[in-house]
């Protein structure tokens, strides 16, 4: 199958996923918010550090780290490096690549202008930092800090990718320094990788089979014209590897291996190749962990995936070796030893000449991907949180690189909006997405700063619940619990499914003892059975507005009216003289569109907004016809309203 077929194949398929909720229910601003840092400085690259048992975030950016906390900037430490002569301008410039806690010490790599360097700053209880020392970055930090590089402190032990060389060769991971010896990839291993995340699973009653797991990008094999140019992969390797003996694999992994890591849709045989991000669940079980992966394809659409680690530990465990066909040995190849120099040859050489596990590690969910979107989303989080009911859910926070424009889409007798196509140059917006059942709930798409700007990096503050989100020359900060967005009613916070939030006497809040919720299913009655406010018999429950807005307008003239469209998840209609009458929309509005102004057009109109058989009364407008004492000016508005009326009927259509 071609790539343009599978691309025409996947429209009609994404289509049918995309009309299930599987758009943001508000859309919000948080642009002015006091969290929002502007520092110097426009380079397209930002890392972040969050201190364990610290409430510090450090910020590295380009000469200089910034350490962060509930005050704001509390030092501004500039990273500088003598080198006379041999640079000039921004060739000199330190653009921080690595943050860490290594030892002790805040261990801080960068570019230096070409020249990779690490620091060893000692982070002060007054908020001084002290240089200890500096030394060699090459293989830790990149050349530029376009190149692809990673960095995962374990123990008292560095692990590392980024090129050894400055044209971007002898890109492979590593363990680099600390108190076991460092160790190497066979080069055969692996074809022009991009690493994207590594990462280690805690065995606390097994420490020596303790693993690192390296997910990356690398070409296809196959080069067949079907097939994507890349694959993903995950690898593991043993925390305890020391390397083989002199006579074979000295310093180099001997517990490497790999496997494919699968997010398709097999019956379709669309696969999402192209892994971009990752985010780790952990548990106190390491079984029950779960890697949340965020995955691009050929075709503009990005996937979300969700893989057990147990699962993924199980191919490596079972699975037999890609090209082997002859009997195992024992010990088989990639378990974790006491001492891996001691490992016989045989062991040895099926590492070294078929590291690639046979079978394909697959989704828990294995027919489709959790989560389809044709959102360029780059970067992915996920917090944990119990909710009222007792139960734990998962929310997801996805950045877009480009979001959705919205057109009507209908599912059954209901009409909602749905995606249209990517806007490129609207970016770097924050999608808080409800994991329940298996299916994705977009609670919100949220601006966190004016403009466009791509988010660079993201950052999880699971005790504070809050999200540090890195643009090009600022940081802004995206508050979980930021539970006002829903608070005009019990109703509505119901309907956000939001599980940080909950209707208690003091509103729509993050102190949700005693409060009302229903993530399960958003709805809303339940705000009926266990709330006081009295409401008018109706068939659902009904909310009502602020009083009516009066226009006064003559005959013959054309007029719209508006109200805003607060969920995009609610079907929207205006009431007048009994009649029911579909609303035209537009991305934020709902608008009742009148040519020219007859007899019939006066009297009341009302904006009603309808959402899991809940009616909320959102606007209503009163029209007059003209009196003596307003008809001059009105006379003066018609050809502007005329134009007005225009322009909303092409948007509309």
């Amino acid at each position: 199958m071609t790539l343009v077929y599978q691309a025409s194949l996947f429209g009609s398929c994404f289509l049918s996923v995309i009309c299930s909720w599987a758009i943001p229910r508000l859309t919000l601003r948080q642009d002015n918010s006091p969290e929002h840092i502007i520092y110097r400085g426009n380079v397209s690259h930002t890392v972040f550090y969050l201190r364990d048992g610290s409430d510090s975030l450090f910020l590295g950016k380009v000469n200089y780290v910034l350490e962060l906390n509930d005050d704001g900037v509390v030092e501004n430490h500039t990273l500088t490096d003598n080198r006379g002569d041999s640079c000039h301008g921004s060739s000199c410039e330190y653009v921080i690549t690595v943050i860490e806690e290594f030892q002790d010490w805040l261990f801080v790599c960068g570019t230096n202008g070409k020249q990779p360097k690490c620091w060893k700053l000692d982070p002060r209880n007054n908020h001084s930092s002290v240089v200890v020392e500096s030394t060699d970055g090459s293989g830790i930090a990149p050349y530029t800090y376009s190149q692809n590089s990673l960095s995962l402190v374990v123990d008292a032990d560095i692990y590392a990718a980024a090129p050894l060389y400055s044209d971007g060769t002898s890109l492979q991971f590593r363990r680099h320094a600390g108190i076991q010896n460092s160790l190497w990839m066979y080069d055969p291993w692996i074809t022009e990788p991009t690493f994207i995340s590594a990462f280690v699973a805690r065995r606390p009653e097994d420490p020596l089979n303790e693993k690192i797991y390296v997910l990356f990008r690398e070409k296809n094999s196959d080069s067949s014209p079907e097939a994507d140019p890349w694959i993903t992969r995950v690898a593991r390797v043993c925390k305890i590897d020391k390397g083989g003996p002199k006579r074979i694999f000295q310093n180099i992994w001997t517990s490497f291996l790999k496997a494919r890591l699968v997010c398709a849709i097999p019956g379709e045989s669309l696969y999402f190749n192209r892994l971009q991000d990752i985010f780790v669940l952990h548990s106190n079980d390491w079984k029950e962990s779960r890697v949340y992966a965020l995955f691009s394809s050929s075709w503009n659409a990005t996937a979300v995936c969700i893989y057990s680690l147990d699962e993924i530990d199980s191919i490596f465990e079972h699975s037999s070796f890609k090209g082997y066909n002859e009997e195992i040995p024992n010990p088989r190849p990639g378990t974790c030893v006491r001492d891996s120099k001691t490992l016989p040859n045989p062991t040895i050489l099926i590492v070294k000449n078929y590291p690639e596990m046979t079978d394909w590690v697959h989704p828990i969910q294995k027919h489709a991907p959790f989560y389809i979107s044709n959102n360029n989303y780059t970067k992915i989080a996920v917090d944990s949180v119990q909710a009222l009911d007792g139960e734990v859910y998962n929310v997801l926070l996805l950045a877009t690189a480009s979001t959705l424009q919205f057109s009507k889409c209908k599912n059954g007798n209901s009409e909602f909006t749905e995606a249209k196509s990517p806007s490129t140059g609207n970016t770097g917006k924050i999608h808080k997405i409800l994991e329940h059942d298996s299916k994705a709930f977009i609670i919100s798409e949220t601006s966190l700063c004016s403009g466009s700007a791509p988010v660079l990096s993201m950052k999880l503050h699971p005790k504070k619940r809050k999200l540090f989100v890195g643009y090009p020359g600022q940081m802004s900060v995206f508050d979980l619990q930021k539970c006002q967005d829903y608070n005009t009613s019990c109703e509505d916070c119901v309907l956000a499914r939001d599980p940080y939030c909950a209707w208690t006497e003091n509103g729509c809040t993050s102190q949700m003892k005693g409060g009302i919720q229903n993530i399960a299913t958003g709805e809303p009655q339940i705000c009926s059975r266990n709330s006081a406010p009295k409401r008018p018999k109706r068939d659902a429950p009904f909310s009502f507005p602020a009083p009516p807005t009066v226009h006064v307008v003559p005959k013959g003239f054309p007029f719209y009216l508006s109200c805003p469209i607060d969920s995009h998840h609610a079907t929207y209609s205006w009431e007048h003289r009994g009649e029911n009458t579909p609303c035209q929309r537009t991305e934020s509005d709902c608008l009742y569109l009148i040519p020219a102004v007859s007899a019939h057009d006066y009297g009341t109109y009302n904006c009603v907004s309808r959402e899991r058989n809940y009616d909320k009364m959102v606007k209503v407008y009163k029209l007059h016809g003209q009196t003596l004492n307003n008809a001059f000016k009105l006379t003066a508005q018609r050809e502007w309203l005329l134009a007005v009326i225009t322009a909303l009927l092409f948007q509309v259509h």
